[in-house]
């Protein structure tokens, strides 16, 4: 049985206010009434959470607190920690309790746990893609509003890395930012004075100019943007490690390995959380005896 590391686990209050919000959604004025019209009040049932198809768990504390919401007394024996692997047919909790409140909390626990293992799936294929070379994949802030937290920590549960979580820790100095200030030059005077000392700064260039530019100003990282290989393996020359080198900008599994080989630090892809398949799981009650 997988144990679950400390670094795999969400705040709590993260997590409770995460499924407070679905299961308000789902069940909205009148609660499951399918469930109230069909079922006594007083039943209770068990069940087994599996998966269909291979992958790797995560979204497991939410299974748990979408059932324990709408039953403070519900067992939920978690079998695969976030971060597990998974095999099809492969059992990841076994839950009982109250059965409307298990049907009640089915559909919000289930679309969390294979929306957020779709997306460390995703992220482990691309971990075990570029095994061997110095990279490591990252992820970006292309998340589902209101979700990002809980997306960056099934990335984690792939094996990969987080990127800034958003606008307000970390800088990056984009194409945009560029464009505004008129130029890289003038982006870049004066940031480190405006920044705090325990703020990053990161400069996004496209060419080798504007590399040598932003190099001039002492950035704690650039983002090589949408270079082609051979101008990406320059770059990385170019900077010989002076500060960190994030590839960025249309990478897929079929060319992260080229990209991972130029020996750049980190491999930013957003497809990791913006289009991640679900990974296929489902809940199945026991017979009843």
């Amino acid at each position: 049985m997988s144990v679950a590391a400390p670094e795999l686990r969400l705040p709590q209050e993260l997590v409770d206010a995460a499924v407070a919000t679905a299961l308000a959604e789902d069940l909205g004025l009148a609660g499951d009434i399918t469930s109230a019209a069909t079922i006594p009040a007083e039943a209770r049932a068990s069940g087994a959470i599996a998966t269909r198809k291979a992958g790797v768990a995560a979204g497991v504390q939410l299974v748990e607190a979408a059932f324990k919401a709408l039953d403070a007394e519900a067992r939920v024996e978690v079998l695969v920690a976030d971060g597990g692997p998974l095999e099809p047919g492969d059992v990841i909790a076994r839950i009982s309790g109250n059965a409307r409140a298990l049907l009640g909390a089915e559909r919000v626990a289930l679309n969390f746990l294979g929306h957020l293992s779709g997306i460390a799936t995703l992220t482990r294929a691309y971990v075990d893609r570029i095994k061997g070379t110095h990279a490591r994949i990252i992820d970006t802030r292309k998340t589902t509003p209101g979700l990002r937290a809980l997306e960056k920590h099934a990335v984690r549960a792939g094996g990969g890395l987080n990127h800034r979580f958003g606008l307000f820790d970390a800088i990056l100095i984009k194409d945009n930012h560029i464009a505004a200030a008129g130029g890289i030059a003038k982006a870049m005077a004066g940031i480190h004075q405006r920044a705090g000392h325990m703020v990053k700064i990161e400069v996004e260039v496209t060419s080798l100019p504007e590399l040598e530019e932003a190099l001039a100003h002492s950035p704690d990282a650039v983002l090589l943007d949408n270079m082609p290989v051979t101008l990406l393996k320059s770059a990385v020359d170019r900077v010989g490690g002076r500060t960190v080198t994030e590839a960025s900008g249309g990478v897929t599994l079929d060319t992260v390995r080229q990209v991972a080989e130029t020996g750049v630090d980190l491999i930013s892809v957003g497809s990791l959380t913006h289009s991640a398949p679900n990974l296929d799981v489902g809940l199945d009650f026991d017979p009843a005896s």
